[in-house]
């Protein structure tokens, strides 16, 4: 019941306390009354003793009850909430002190200015929790450097306190015999620790803080550099020993802290909230240090009181003190300007020399060389759009990474290799014939070759290479130009290939550059056709299904096959629409046969797909809004995706995933000419595999002749379908009839004929293959 009532008049007194205004007002008047009761006894006992004391601890309530309010509320970030929990208890501990430095003062019934152990230890306690509070705050200085100065600069302020205190306060109380020596020591242990914590606030208080007020800290600063100079008038009433400051002291002390915690209150600072000050006066603190010492010693030589020898040591220790920091901070300066020049010259991501220092060297290779001559080497990734838009940019980077390194081990010992931005690198190879040059081209080719795990991902790297050789005096912008244009023409002829430049290969790439704009337009006017290749039945010869082909019809260049414009609309971004228009017409004319010849046409239709295409996220709602429009069912739509392409797709799977569940089929084509198959079959969704021409065609006895065998058991084991492409001769279809193959296509059976034609085929007689 007892704690309860206490409980209930705490609350009513906190929020007392807590009106606008009344916490500072009663730390005021609490203040007032002290300093008034000590005037009245400067001249001599004049008030009962005990009122001396009687504000001191009563003062300390006020802003303990202040921080706590802080400290209990939801609007403040945890380290404000922190910061304020040891101001609290700094000030209880406070309060803690100047009760018990009214026992040692009135305790033995003889009025005494010495200090207790306790009163010591509380004093102490109260300023190495409020450093403690100071030294937990998230600053955002967190180098070393910074680390190091700060403690410096303490260190040097630690100094120049401890020797003041020694000259102006402990030595003359002590000469004077009115205190014992360990109670002067304690009680200047315990202003120099006030001296620290004023430093303290103040490196804070410049710091740019985040989670503290700027003038709390301000105002609490202040209290405390009064409570700690005030310790040098102590001398003054040493011969009166009913007086002591800490009466007076602690008081005032306690209303900056209460007028601190009011500013906090009103300003409350969300976490991020970094405020910026223009210049950090603190830093000034250490060179300040050292012209009071030298003053202070300067004083002591001509006064000859005693105390050179200690004040020439500490202006040597503070001396010391303050040109180690210059050096620390010298050797911070060279550090940031060698990184500030290393940023300047290499690429931030990879640490490869960039463009600036690149043109450097090779300037300089071609204004030095005497050998055989300069070769630039530029590489450009293939499909690397692909990777960021499918996987994002943390695997690409990641990606960026992975080929800088193998790059730097492909290429000779002083060979330059830089990153131009983006996807492009380039190497400079000095001394080289032509031969070599293509020689370390295609190592970097093959060093690429393996797949490469990017943020969890494994991708095939494929790039194109174009090599220029210059003599000495060629420009170095002219010799790059001409390596673009040949990584161009590389990139043009299906990529993952090295050319060195050659006169006219610039018209060939225009011309390229062209078609990539004709193809828009071709896309627009209705130029691009749709022709299909029959896949059939090795048992009786029928047409199974059809692949369905793009073709061009070129105004000026007549018919163009797939090769001579894909690569174009990929690059361009043009496989999407052109994808889109291949697949819509496949399915409406799928669907035409079947409405036509029922059971006679073919049971499904095949349509080749990118990886940009699979990436596209609306592009399975388009494949279902296709099969909607033309009427035919989802498992009479096969996908057909590269072994690259597949590899490309990482997280883009799911659309596969999304369209098998639809009903409609996926196909893995070229199987076997990658080094991941067996990996894709194991983790990508497909039902059907095509088995790639090179096999086919080399399926004579032996070794070569057995891998058709095998890809074919190891479909069965997985139990997917098996085609073999590229038939070209009867020969052919009657070694993989006797394997067990059931389905085929090439040239044997038919060429890519037009709708039409397929129509023609189906009216008169099941295609026959000569083979059977």
């Amino acid at each position: 019941m007892h704690d309860g009532k206490l409980l209930v008049m705490s609350r009513r007194l906190q929020r007392r306390v807590q009106r606008a205004g009344g916490s500072t007002l009663a730390s005021t008047v609490l203040a007032a009354f002290a300093v008034a009761v000590f005037a009245v006894n400067l001249s001599g006992p004049r008030t009962p003793l005990v009122l001396l004391w009687l504000a001191g601890p009563l003062s300390v309530v006020v802003p303990v009850l202040a921080a706590a309010r802080i400290t209990r509320s939801a609007r403040f970030p945890a380290p404000t909430r922190r910061f304020w929990k040891h101001l609290a208890i700094c000030a209880a501990l406070a309060g803690v002190g100047v009760a018990s430095n009214a026992r040692d003062a009135l305790g033995s019934g003889v009025a005494s200015q010495d200090l207790s152990p306790v009163t010591v230890a509380a004093y102490s306690s109260a300023v190495l929790t409020l450093l403690w509070g100071l030294w937990r705050l998230p600053l955002g200085t967190t180098s070393r450097g910074d680390r190091m100065r700060i403690g410096m600069d303490a260190g040097t302020v630690l100094v120049a306190a401890t020797v003041f205190m020694w000259h102006y306060q402990a030595r003359p109380l002590l000469e004077a015999g009115n205190y014992r020596a360990p109670s002067l020591i304690a009680a200047s242990f315990t202003l120099v620790l006030e001296l620290l914590a004023v430093f303290a606030i103040a490196k804070v208080a410049l710091s740019g803080h985040m989670f503290v007020a700027r003038g709390a800290l301000h105002l609490f600063a202040a209290g405390m550099v009064g409570g700690a100079l005030s310790g040098f008038l102590q001398r003054f009433i040493v011969d009166q020993p009913h007086l002591g400051l800490s009466q007076i002291t602690v008081p005032l002390v306690m209303i900056c802290a209460t007028a601190a915690a009011k500013r906090q209150w009103q300003e409350p600072t969300a976490p991020g909230q970094r405020r910026q000050t223009g210049t950090r006066p603190s830093s000034n603190l250490p060179y300040l240090a050292v012209a009071a010492v030298d003053t202070l010693l300067l004083v002591t030589i001509f006064t000859e009181d005693g105390d050179e020898r200690l004040a020439a040591v500490a202006a040597v220790a503070l001396t010391a003190l303050v040109v180690w920091r210059q050096i620390t901070v010298f050797r911070e300066n060279a550090r940031l300007v060698a990184r500030l020049d290393h940023n300047a010259t290499h690429d931030a991501l990879t640490q490869l020399p960039n463009r600036a220092l690149f043109n450097d060297r090779l300037a300089a290779a071609l204004s030095a060389t005497t050998g055989h001559g300069v070769s630039v080497a530029l590489v450009d990734l293939d499909d690397f759009k692909t990777v960021n838009d499918t996987l994002g940019h943390a695997a690409g980077d990641a990606l960026l990474l992975a080929v800088a390194r193998r790059l730097v081990a492909a290429v000779r010992p002083g060979d330059v290799v830089a990153r131009l931005g983006g996807d492009e690198f380039v190497v400079i190879l000095d001394d080289v014939t032509p031969a070599v040059a293509e020689q370390v081209a295609q190592r970097m080719i093959a060093a690429l070759g393996d797949p490469v795990v990017a943020d969890g991902h494994e991708l095939l790297v494929r790039a194109s290479i174009g090599i220029a050789g210059g003599r000495p005096g060629d420009d170095a912008g002219e010799l790059l130009r001409r390596a673009d244009i040949a990584m161009y023409a590389a990139k043009h002829g299906g990529g993952s290939n090295c050319l060195p430049y050659t006169d006219g290969m610039a018209g060939a790439v225009a011309g390229s550059a062209a078609l990539g704009a004709q193809l828009r337009q071709a896309v627009d006017n209705g130029e691009l056709f749709v022709e299909y290749q029959p896949i059939v039945s090795l048992d009786n010869g029928r047409m199974t299904g059809v692949e369905a082909l793009v073709r061009w019809a070129h105004p000026t260049r007549g018919t163009l096959p797939p090769a001579e414009f894909i690569p174009v609309a990929e690059r361009t971004g043009l496989i999407v629409p052109v994808g889109d228009l291949v697949l819509r017409e496949a399915c409406r004319q799928l669907a035409s046969w079947s409405a036509e010849h029922g059971p006679l046409a073919p049971a499904a239709v095949n349509v080749n797909v990118s990886a940009r295409q699979l990436a596209d996220a609306s592009f399975t709602d388009r494949v279902a809004a296709v099969l909607t429009d033309t009427g035919l069912a989802p498992h009479r739509l096969t996908l057909e995706i590269t072994e690259s392409t597949a590899v490309a797709l990482g997280d883009a799977v799911t659309h596969l995933e999304a369209l098998r569940r639809m009903g409609v089929r996926v196909a893995l084509d070229d199987f076997g000419t990658d080094q991941s198959s067996l990996t894709l079959l194991q983790h990508l969704p497909v039902d059907e595999i095509k088995l790639d021409r090179s096999f086919v065609q080399r399926a004579a006895p032996g070794r070569a002749g057995a891998m058709p065998a095998a890809v074919l058991a190891l479909a069965r084991v997985v139990g997917l379908d098996v085609v073999a492409e590229g038939i070209e001769v009867p020969e052919q279809a009657q070694r993989l009839a006797a394997l067990g193959y059931r389905t085929a296509q090439g040239y044997h059976f038919a060429r890519p004929m037009s709708a039409d034609a397929v129509d023609r085929l189906l009216t008169a007689a099941p295609v026959t293959a000569a083979a059977t």
